[in-house]
This record gives structure tokens, C-alpha cells and sequence, in this order.
């Protein structure tokens, strides 16, 4: 059997340009182990006026998908994977986004219960909820298994061995303006975007796993800057290894908000390969992170978790046999699944790091203009489930 993969993360968050506080929250977490799994999230807090509580949406939102991830990851042993495959799937496609989605509705009407506005009391549940819209990516990867889910806007980036950049959750039809789906969207679960990859043999794993808010690819010209951008920083992360590299991050993440005027947040996860170039295998997570970023609201992340269903991971997959994922299943029938975008975006060369983002991979638009548009209320875009499967190729 491979030798399994030693990752090596990264994330950080910059405050976006005329933004009195970062919205963005992120977290990574784990080993990548059976016992252990890698987990990354991150949330883009809605920010405008019409949502002055989007940061502890955020926040709740890392802190309950990291609890629910750990919990998929960890509920079924290895050697009991196999015969478990279509239920987990399942699960993940259902189950797991339903979960959440309740979970944070719970948690944000705590809150508020806790902590009411003293000068006016939304006249609904639906009302309160806005005040702490979020949109949500998370990836968990074992050694087995690599499932990610995102509602709203944000990119999860892949780089596979072979260099090739590819965005399995990007949506079959772009978003309008700033409009997105978010968790205080009616029946958000339903709006979770899947991506479901079994790997076989652990080393043949992604190289680079990214998780992004949209304040970074707002920054580029076109879907074909950012692209590069991935692919440039991979092959710097391949050359420098992630000690080379983790100091000059910060400085284009920032550069990345003045184009985009919003807050711009990176969680990455590199999986290192020994002898190549200048890259060494590390001995765990680091550390590095942004000012702030996965600071807890109310107390820290497993506090937070904590306090949510207090299911054990048995009771989780008991619930499985028992047809939960099946009732989920039968509350969704009949709408469509589209396809999801998994296919590659082709041979960027990575010039867009290799010359501080310059050439056609440059920023685009004037902080001003960025600033103005993301100043704007993000609107609700419904959109059906979907799910790209990897093992298939089929939605």
C-alpha cells in the first residue's frame, strides 16, 4: 500500500479595501489520516448594511462545518468504507448539507435570542437570519476519500499530479452580478454544490487543494487570470516548498483585495513530494494564518461544535441504516441534478506569481469600482442540487 500523503496547509485573510471589518472566516484542521482527516472551510460573511451580523455567520458557519466534517470523515473505519460507499454518498449529498444548514440556523438564532438589536426586532425567523448571511466552502480529504461541498459564491481550486488545474464545484451557469446563495437562504441545503472523489491509491491524491473567497478571483480580468494564478502558485509552491512560499502569500492576497475591494481569504493544503525540486515533506499543519481569522464568536471552535446535536459518530451512521438519507431523498425527488464542472481549465504557466501577477493574469477593475460593486446586497440566486462524482464522471 502507498505510504500516505503528509500535508502540509496554509490560510490567511486580508481586510478588503474601505471595509471597516473582515467578514471572511476560515479554518484548517487535521492530518489527512483515517483517525485524523484534513479539513478546510472557508465563509465569506455578506458584509452590507443589510447584513451587520455576517461575521459571526461566517464564523459559526467554519466552526459547525468543521464539526460535521469530522464527524463524515471519521464515522465509518477504512475497512468498512467499501460496503458503506453508496450511503455515505448519499449522505454527503444530502444528509451532511440538511444537517448543517439547521445547525447554523440554530445557531444564529441563539444568538439572537442572546443578543437582540436594542433598537428593532426582526419580524421574522427568515428576517433574523439575513442579518447573519454567509456563503460556505469545506473540503474534508482522508486517505481514502476526497468530498467537498460549497453554497454560494468562493472557488475550490484542485491541482493534480500532472499540473492540471481544475474547479469541481464551479457552477454549471456563472452568478449575476453579486448575487449568490447563502445559508439564510430559504431551503439552502437544497442550493449545496457536492464534488465526491474516491482515491484508490492515497499518493495519486490532488497536489494542491485551495479553498478561496471570491475576493480573490474578483481580482483577475477574467476566469483565465485566476486559473493561471493557481496554477503559477503551484508550480512556486513545487519550486520553494510551502516555508518559500507562506511569507510572500499575505502580500498578493492583499494585492488580490485593493483590485477587488473585498475581503480575500486562502486556505490551501499541499501535498509535498520528496526530492522534487525544492520541496521538503513537512512534519504537520502549519500554523500560519491571518489576524483573526477562526477566531471563534462564542467561545472556540469546539465549544461551538459542541453545543450542536451531541450525536455521536455510531448514532450518525446508525441513522444511515435507518433511512434518514432515504426521507432526504424522497423531500427532493424529482428535481434535477445538474452536471458539475470538473474538467480541466487548461495550460496556464504561472506567470501571474512568478511576476508578482503581472501580464495577462493582472488584476483587473480599480478599487473604487470594486469597493462600489461589493457595497451592493447580494441577492438570493435559486439553483438545483448537484453533485459531481468523480468515481463516474456523472453528476
Amino acid at each position: 500500500m502507498s505510504a500516505l500523503p503528509t500535508w502540509e496547509t496554509f490560510h490567511e485573510s486580508v481586510r478588503g479595501v474601505n471595509k471597516a471589518r473582515n467578514q471572511d472566516r476560515c479554518l484548517v484542521r487535521g492530518a489527512g489520516t483515517a483517525e485524523d482527516p484534513l479539513i478546510l472551510t472557508v465563509a465569506d460573511g455578506h458584509g452590507s448594511a443589510a447584513y451587520p451580523r455576517s461575521h459571526v455567520g461566517a464564523q459559526y458557519a467554519t466552526d459547525l462545518f468543521a464539526h460535521r466534517a469530522f464527524e463524515f470523515a471519521t464515522s465509518v473505519a477504512p475497512r468498512d468504507r467499501a460496503g458503506w460507499r453508496g450511503r455515505l454518498r448519499d449522505y454527503a449529498r444530502i444528509g451532511l448539507p440538511e444537517r448543517l444548514v439547521r445547525d447554523w440556523q440554530g445557531k444564529v438564532l441563539g444568538h439572537w435570542e442572546r443578543d437582540p438589536t436594542p433598537d428593532g426586532d426582526p419580524a421574522s425567523p427568515g428576517a433574523i437570519l439575513r442579518l447573519y448571511g454567509s456563503t460556505l466552502i469545506g473540503a474534508v480529504l482522508t486517505p481514502d476519500l476526497f468530498v467537498a461541498w460549497q453554497l454560494g459564491d468562493g472557488e475550490l481550486t484542485v491541482v493534480d499530479d500532472d499540473g492540471r488545474v481544475r474547479l469541481p464545484l464551479a457552477p454549471a451557469r456563472a452568478e449575476l452580478g453579486d448575487e449568490t446563495a447563502s445559508l439564510c437562504t430559504r431551503n439552502a441545503w437544497q442550493l449545496v454544490r457536492v464534488h465526491w472523489e474516491p482515491l484508490p491509491d492515497p499518493a495519486r491524491a490532488p497536489r494542491l487543494l485551495a479553498l478561496s473567497t471570491d475576493g480573490l478571483s474578483k481580482s483577475f480580468v477574467s476566469d483565465d487570470g485566476f486559473t493561471e494564478f493557481a496554477a503559477g502558485l503551484h508550480r512556486r509552491l513545487t519550486e520553494r516548498g510551502l516555508p518559500g512560499t507562506a511569507g510572500d502569500i499575505p502580500r498578493w492576497l492583499e494585492e488580490a483585495s485593493r483590485h477587488s475591494g473585498d475581503d480575500t481569504t486562502l486556505a490551501l493544503a499541499r501535498r509535498p513530494v520528496a526530492g522534487a525540486g525544492g520541496e521538503t515533506l513537512g512534519g504537520g499543519a502549519d500554523e500560519t494564518g491571518g489576524e483573526g481569522v477562526g477566531r471563534a464568536v462564542d467561545g472556540n471552535a469546539d465549544e461551538n461544535a459542541g453545543e450542536i446535536a451531541g450525536e455521536t459518530a455510531d448514532e450518525v451512521v446508525g441513522k444511515l441504516v435507518g433511512g434518514d438519507v432515504g426521507q432526504a431523498a424522497d423531500d427532493v425527488a424529482g428535481k434535477a441534478v445538474g452536471e458539475g464542472s470538473g474538467e480541466a481549465l487548461g495550460g496556464a504557466d504561472g506567470r501571474a506569481v512568478a511576476e508578482g501577477f503581472g501580464g495577462a493574469a493582472g488584476f483587473g477593475g480599480t478599487a473604487d469600482e470594486a469597493a462600489e460593486k461589493v457595497a451592493e446586497e447580494p441577492g438570493n440566486s435559486p439553483r438545483d442540487p448537484r453533485i459531481h462524482d468523480e468515481e463516474t464522471g456523472r453528476p
